[in-house]
């Protein structure tokens, strides 16, 4: 396959990805440094392909790139067992959500969940039907930046489910039996209840007035 402009630009936001996750979590000055020049990397790169100066392009990823001014992706995954439904127990807050996390440059929403359901419980599956798309600031979710999370059910394979490096504990809870749940999972989690048995249509949206 050639190579064309558009994997170029993918590539180096996935560079750029990377380095601004590794600044961000990175504990240690030569960590740092590595990502730093992983993100001058990327500037270059840019720089090139758009024949700009090296400075134009870096105030842009830095101060006017789009991630600053629209809202993060987020996914999730509901899995059942019977009417039971897969919660994992966070490290963060140790209350109990359903798996998910932010999607990553490059990954479909799609893969971002399953790798998401993989990582944090250990399941594996393929996902059978959009459920819908949250709105943070409509469903009482705890974080910095304006996040739609989209809500995948999966059909798991035949499993154990293991909790994850971000999991302390995962299990399946019925809808009666519920643990303390996590901020914005207090009211998403009773909620996809209904949308499972078809007392709210699916795909979910939040209506234009909701907020």
């Amino acid at each position: 396959m050639p190579l064309t402009q558009e994997h170029i630009y993918q590539a180096i936001d996935e560079l750029r990805a990377i380095a601004s996750m590794g600044l961000k979590y990175s504990t240690n000055e030569y960590d740092s440094d590595r990502y730093k020049r992983t993100l001058s990397i990327a500037f270059r790169l840019l720089s090139a392909v758009e024949q700009r100066p090296f400075e134009e392009v870096s105030h842009e990823f830095q101060i006017d790139n789009w991630l600053h001014v629209s809202p993060k992706a987020g996914v999730e995954t509901v899995v059942l067992q019977g009417k039971q439904l897969l919660l994992i127990k966070r490290k963060d807050d140790h209350r109990w959500a359903i798996p998910g996390g932010l999607v990553e440059v490059g990954e479909t929403l799609t893969a971002a969940a399953l790798r998401e359901l993989r990582e944090e419980a250990g399941i594996h599956g393929k996902i059978t039907k959009l459920l819908g798309i949250f709105d943070s600031r409509r469903w009482k979710t705890p974080i910095k930046a304006h996040m739609n999370s989209v809500i995948f059910q999966v059909e798991a394979e035949p499993s154990v489910p293991v909790a994850g490096p971000e999991a302390i504990d995962v299990g399946f809870f019925e809808e009666d039996r519920l643990p303390e749940l996590s901020p914005g999972h207090h009211l998403r989690v009773p909620f996809l209840f209904k949308l499972l048995r078809g007392e709210v249509v699916t795909p979910y949206f939040d209506p234009v007035d909701a907020v």
